[in-house]
């Protein structure tokens, strides 16, 4: 996908996607695709998550490539970069390599956290989702075996392995895989904690890597809060009409890109943000101990400590 263009045309690269933010879910992915969208240099997919390239997972929301490349369709000449967000990627065993098949010189952005604090937030998102029913976090957690095997999966939740907490939180192991494949220079790691602390510096970090210039951005709006649906039945309707509307407007073209925000309406009308109240301390304690050496290995991996991280547990 490298091959020479006639001068003065757009060759098909220009189109394609340079860089992927690949994870990890609830650890300030889609607050950072925003800013970065914002961005008059970056180009970033119009639909989050598509996941394409994670093959070895049932749930696919573009599945066919033509649909694929059609995300990308409305870069400019001024995006040095574009690129996407799926959070899933890292997790993936196969999003990986397939990229680099396609895209060689591919950057990869990864955002963690620790891992307890992920798991407790994934849970919450899951809800909110619909792709998950067991409402106490602790029952859930107990029950991460049992779906990674595809038992206890509620009816709406199509891949049994996003309801798996205690493999999809393993992030050390998924970012170590990463390295295996990757080499580090291709590869810009984040800590949500940074961000939360400095999100300018954490900014200007990421356009460093993606080298595109800065556009003096000072604001940094948290995107994808907490929320619960006032109706499961509604927020169900609504989910659907925006996949449909996603579709519509991105893949098959039978509506205008230009947003109305008429989904966006309709979903602040019938949430909520909500503050979830702390996990409790032996629970803690049990996922701290439980992510401990996973926590390790990533403390390895990007050379610094996280003691806050095993607070309760030690």
């Amino acid at each position: 996908m490298t091959g020479d263009s006639a001068p003065g045309v757009k060759s098909e690269m220009t189109r394609m996607p340079n860089f992927f933010i690949i994870g990890a879910p609830k650890c300030g992915t889609t607050s950072l695709a925003a800013w970065l969208a914002g961005n008059p240099a970056i180009f970033v997919s119009p639909i989050k998550e598509p996941y394409y390239f994670s093959v070895d997972l049932r749930y696919r929301f573009i599945g066919e490539w033509d649909d694929y490349l059609r995300l990308f369709r409305d870069a400019g000449d001024e995006a040095v970069a574009v690129g996407e967000a799926t959070t899933a990627y890292l997790f993936s065993r196969d999003a990986v390599p397939l990229i680099e098949n396609k895209f060689s010189s591919a950057k990869y952005i990864v955002m963690v956290r620790n891992p307890v604090d992920m798991a407790y937030s994934l849970h919450e998102q899951q809800l909110f989702s619909d792709r998950e029913t067991v409402r106490d976090f602790g029952e859930a957690w107990n029950l991460s075996s049992e779906r990674r095997h595809g038992r206890e999966v509620p009816a709406h939740c199509v891949e049994p392995l996003l309801l798996d907490y205690q493999s999809f939180c393993r992030l050390g192991e998924q970012v170590e895989r990463l390295f295996c494949v990757v080499p580090r220079e291709r590869i810009l790691l984040l800590v949500l904690d940074d961000m939360r602390l400095n999100p300018r510096e954490e900014y200007l970090k990421t356009l460093d890597f993606l080298g595109a210039p800065d556009d003096g951005r000072m604001d940094f709006p948290v995107h994808n809060r907490a929320k619960r649906w006032r109706s499961r039945q509604v927020g169900r309707m609504i989910r659907a009409a925006a996949q449909l509307v996603a579709r519509a407007k991105h893949t098959t073209g039978m509506l205008p890109r230009r947003s109305l925000g008429l989904i966006d309406f309709l979903r602040s009308q019938v949430t909520d943000q909500q503050r979830r109240p702390a996990m409790p301390k032996e629970l803690r304690a049990e996922l701290e101990r439980f992510f401990s050496p996973d926590i390790a290995e990533l403390e390895r991996l990007l050379g610094r400590d996280f003691p806050g991280w095993r607070e309760t547990y030690e």
